[in-house]
């Protein structure tokens, strides 16, 4: 019996990830992304602003909701995460951040081309991510717990996979019946299903219910079977929890190698979160992709992270989660790099040709779905082994401690490559240029990362 309780609470665990994929995939990245910046563009457009400063003008505008998503967050969720370790309740928090998550991605329904209000749905798609990551610092805290030391990267590289899988399947069902082109057809060539307006864009603002939906089915398993090992009962106040994060901050420092692997790791995740963030809008503007073409770039990353993870978790046992993460970095850096030079008429600088190579697919088309290939790969590894790193780190008395550390680290800068992103492309007018925050960001968190030295 307790070895199936332990199952079905691995299971529990594990469906987290898969519930709360569509967000990042759907929402965040290959759907809604470059749907708000098509009706942004069109919009901008409409009043006299030329195409080249319109798509520059999106991409800054959602730079901006993600920043302040940051921001609430960093500030959130350090004092949050402290209240729930010394008062328990940690299903509560989970519950609460649960109903942000379906109010925010249920209210994208509203995004109407029409009568498009950027701040309101701004406004709902933040409320949703909010709801999203705040969500995840509490789940990720029951980590430790699932399995012995040495089955932490074996266990994070298999709820990375399982993650990546539900976001497969849940874009792949968002092409093929809801997510419309400017034709008003879905991949298959039809109307989107269930008789929805393809004029209105129905079927694309669909997805924001339908993932709220997905969410709401998928935690059932989740509240039935995860559950803390140790309630604590003593509630305590803001202040004390602004104190005792200020603790942890000296203890932590203490531990220079955890110190500086959480310092790196907070440049080079907030840099692959801007990529998923901002890789959807990049090909709409530059490379004139639809929707549905984005769709099919984020099945290709997905299935590729959902591989590697899986792979990355066997190199993690190898050779070391420091070795992995440095490997992905790189691969990432060179994705990136390749990315900003690529438009439909060169690659690295040199004229090619826009006739198309296999199907509509041109060279460049071929080159960065290559790349969303590379970075769906490097990604997935990334994020498991960074989870592993925490653990070999860390006391074993103090390991939660640690884990809730890694989380403030993962949001203090979330807001960080948002607002340089946006910046820059404000500034230059590109969103080439633009995009060149990211690297600066993984070459920084590459460059702290060999200042720790082992993994033991």
């Amino acid at each position: 019996m307790g070895y199936k309780k332990h199952n079905n609470r691995l299971f529990g665990w594990i469906m987290f990830d898969w519930a709360t994929q569509p967000y990042a995939t759907l929402l965040l990245t290959f759907i809604f992304a470059p749907y708000f910046s098509e009706i942004v563009i069109d919009k901008k457009i409409s009043l006299g602003v030329t195409d080249y400063i319109a798509k520059a003008e999106a991409q800054s505008l959602w730079g901006l909701g993600l920043t302040i998503s940051g921001i609430i967050v960093a500030c959130l969720a350090p004092i949050l995460g402290t209240m729930a370790d010394s008062s328990g309740g940690h299903r509560r928090y989970i519950s609460f951040f649960s109903v942000l998550y379906i109010l925010g991605a249920g209210g994208l329904w509203l995004a109407i081309p029409e009568t498009f209000n950027i701040v309101l749905v701004l406004s709902f798609f933040i409320i949703g991510l909010v709801g999203m990551e705040l969500a995840t610092i509490f789940t990720n805290s029951f980590l430790p717990t699932l399995g012995t030391p040495e089955e932490i990267g074996r266990i994070s590289g298999n709820g990375w996979a399982m993650g990546y899988v539900g976001g497969l399947i849940a874009l792949a069902l968002a092409l093929l019946f809801f997510a419309e082109n400017k034709q008003g057809l879905t991949v298959l060539g039809k109307s989107p299903a269930f008789g929805l307006n393809a004029e209105l864009r129905e079927g694309t603002r669909a997805i924001g219910p339908l993932s709220a939906l997905w969410f709401a089915f998928f935690m059932i398993p989740f509240f039935l079977f995860v559950r803390s090992n140790n309630i604590k009962k003593t509630a305590i106040s803001i202040y004390e929890a602004l104190k005792k994060i200020i603790d942890t901050f000296k203890k932590q420092k203490i531990n220079r190698t955890l110190f500086t692997f959480l310092l790196s790791s907070m440049f080079y995740r907030d840099a692959l979160n801007a990529i998923y963030s901002f890789g959807g809008l990049y090909a709409y503007g530059v490379l004139g992709w639809s929707v549905t073409d984005i769709g099919l770039f984020g099945i290709l990353a997905l299935v590729f992270g959902a591989l590697f993870s899986w792979l990355g978790g066997i190199a993690d046992s190898r050779f070391g989660p420091n070795a992995v993460i440095k490997v992905a970095i790189i691969c990432l850096i060179i994705a990136t790099l390749s990315i900003m030079m690529i438009t439909p008429e060169t690659i690295y600088g040199f004229n090619v040709s826009k006739t198309n190579l296999y199907g509509s697919f041109t060279l460049s088309d071929i080159l960065f779905y290559f790349c969303g290939a590379l970075i769906g790969g490097a990604g997935g590894v990334l994020q498991s082994a960074s989870r592993t790193m925490v653990v070999i780190h860390s006391e074993s008395s103090k390991v939660t401690e640690a884990f809730g550390f890694y989380a403030f680290c993962g949001k203090a800068t979330a807001f960080l490559a948002p607002l340089m992103i946006s910046i820059v492309t404000y500034i230059s007018h590109s969103q080439r240029v633009g995009m060149l925050p990211i690297v600066f960001l993984f070459v920084v968190g590459f460059i702290l990362l060999t200042f720790v030295k082992k993994d033991s």
